[in-house]
């Protein structure tokens, strides 16, 4: 069986022992890495190739290009100002995409907005961002823009058609901000959009992605873009350095054979996005699931029917139902050969059922965050573990990284190419982005780890979901790893309930598979075989499902709600989670 830890081994580069990239050379050669003038220099290198494929919706990279420009001049003539934020909130789409390079055409900065916010959450998005356009679905903008208080800020909004009928407060005169169709605004005529709009320096060029929300504020991490395409959307074939310019970027596209990636993760979180600007700048090919729900047969049939080489999940809440689907339909997908995971890590269970799909298949886990670009990432078929790059460390409390074989748990961190910090808020900055005593500005990931006398590194989990019982802490995600290898589990989350003895007891929450459901006692004994035994759930609920957020993380914060309603020994509170089993149960053994 395959160890239920997750283990990366550091691999030391060239980055240097500094940490500080020597920024100023760094800078010299990053000068025109913007990602607007990226997008330009592959879409002139191999214009008539595909670019995005969605919702019936085929663009060339000459399309996309133009598309983006102009978007960029109905931007500009409706005053968007260099430097404007300008917030997109949409479902996966092809003008999603057009949109993110048209606000970056026009010299504005765009806002990711999730769609699953609420309106006082998308309203602290918007104010916090300081956006002044919005480019909506239209279902989702009535939700701020119908009768009533409206953002103040908004001066203007482009309309994605939705289906959604339109609504008297869209031509209502005087009612709030400009209002105009997304496919009229770029039919309408006009000159090109100055160019000089565009930052022509990376040094100028910001990119801006909100994180969080459902553990804490929505919080916008500010990047470089120069910093954001190598930490994050580079991609090098084995051997190969970094390109020195954004023409080297498009002749490495030109020259590769273009490969398809069904993304499924949503474009408003950073693992969809980052994976599909990744593609483009590769010169590929972005497929697009535009259903308004995760269905895993539309996904095969989707997959099957643009022949697609990769799909791109969001952990085995995507991953576990595909697997299910495919193993029923083992001739299906003859060009699927790779499986790639980002926003949370698969599971060694998921991993066998899609080798046992495909034994060839190349399954990659991503490592990283919105504040620490792509840490590292498994490779390869049989691969368990994540490979990390020299500017990763394990650091003790003083911010000095471990020395290998410590016995001692750090925080996991990243040097080197990072954000400049979180948009308007300097507390937060200081706490995430820390100085080490050797001058080394770090980013903490927010995960715990060991490093092995060979230099591995084993993650342990977040803080955030450390469990201290009976003076022990318990990182939530390696328990939930072990539970969730059990046949009969099909997710899980493990959180503390409040125990008057221990202060605080592990306790999972967990929906069944198909088959081979366990008991509670079943379940702990197969956490004994893996787990010291002060980490063993001492109680387990059963649900019909476990409750995700928006881009397929754990919601701890529902967890915590539920835990709290159920007795430690009763029945289920509420009614509405229980499974068919129908128990919650506790063991002391």
């Amino acid at each position: 069986m395959e160890t239920a830890k997750r283990t990366a081994r550091v691999r030391r580069t060239a980055a240097g022992p500094s940490g500080r990239v020597r920024a100023d050379a760094r800078r010299d050669g990053d000068r025109r890495l913007t990602l607007a003038g990226l997008l330009r220099a592959v879409a002139a290198a191999v214009p008539e190739r595909t670019a995005l494929i969605g919702g019936g919706v085929r663009t060339t990279y000459a399309d996309l290009d133009a598309r983006a420009d102009r978007l960029a001049a109905h931007l500009a003539a409706s005053g968007a100002a260099p430097g404007a934020r300008t917030a997109i909130l949409s479902r996966n789409r092809v003008e999603w995409l057009e949109a993110f390079f048209g606000v970056l055409r026009a010299g504005a900065v765009p806002v990711n907005l999730n769609q699953r916010y609420i309106r006082a959450e998308l309203e602290q998005v918007l104010d916090d961002s300081g956006s002044t356009a919005l480019i909506a679905e239209r279902s989702h903008a009535a939700r701020l823009l119908e009768p009533g208080p409206r953002p103040p800020q908004l001066r203007h909004t482009v309309l994605l058609d939705d289906g959604t009928p339109p609504a008297a407060w869209e031509s209502r005169a005087g009612a709030g901000p400009g209002v105009t169709d997304y496919t009229r605004a770029l039919a309408a005529t006009g000159p090109a959009p100055d160019r000089a709009a565009e930052p022509d320096s990376a040094d100028d060029a910001l990119y801006l992605l909100y994180t969080g929300g459902t553990t804490g504020q929505p919080k916008g991490v500010l990047w470089r873009q120069a910093d954001l395409f190598r930490a994050a959307l580079e991609w090098r074939g084995r051997g190969h350095p970094r390109a020195s310019s954004p023409e080297e970027v498009a002749q490495r596209a030109r020259d590769r054979a273009p490969r398809r990636l069904l993304v499924l993760g949503p474009l408003m979180h950073a693992a969809g996005q980052w994976n599909a600007l990744s593609v483009l700048f590769a010169g590929g090919t972005v497929v697009l699931c535009t259903d308004p729900a995760f269905d895993a047969q539309r996904v095969v049939d989707l997959a099957e029917a643009e022949r697609v080489h990769a799909v791109q999940v969001v952990g085995d809440t995507m991953a576990r139902p595909l697997a299910d689907r495919l193993a029923q339909q083992p001739g299906r997908c003859p060009d699927l050969a790779a499986l790639t995971s980002g926003g949370t890590p698969l599971t060694p269970a998921v991993r066998r059922m899609w080798r046992e799909w495909r034994p060839e298949v190349a399954i990659k886990d991503s490592y990283g965050g919105s504040e620490t670009g792509v840490c590292g990432a498994t490779g390869g078929a049989g691969a368990a573990g994540f490979a990390m790059g020299a500017s990763v460390a394990v650091l003790d409390e003083n911010l000095r990284p471990l020395p290998p074989g410590s016995e001692r748990v750090g925080r996991i961190a990243r040097t080197g190419r990072i954000p400049l910090g979180y948009y308007n808020d300097p507390e937060a900055t200081a706490r995430t982005f820390p100085v080490g005593p050797d001058g080394r500005r770090w980013v903490l990931s927010g995960d715990y780890g060991t490093v092995a006398e060979d230099g591995a590194v084993t993650l342990l989990g977040r803080g955030s979901a450390v469990v201290n019982t009976g003076g022990e802490k318990v990182f939530a995600e390696e328990v939930e790893s072990v539970v969730k290898s059990h046949p009969g589990v099909a997710d899980a989350i493990v959180v503390g309930a409040p125990d008057e003895v221990l202060g605080r007891r592990v306790t999972a929450i967990v929906s069944a598979a198909a088959e081979g459901a366990p008991d509670a006692e079943e379940l702990q004994t197969h956490c004994r075989r893996h787990l010291a035994g002060f980490k063993v759930p001492r109680t387990v609920h059963f649900v019909d499902h476990v409750r995700r957020t928006a881009v397929g993380k754990q919601d701890y914060r529902w967890a915590a709600d539920l835990v709290s309603a159920r007795s430690p020994d009763g029945p289920p509170a509420g009614g509405g989670e229980a499974s068919p089993q129908g128990r919650s149960s506790v063991s002391n053994r």
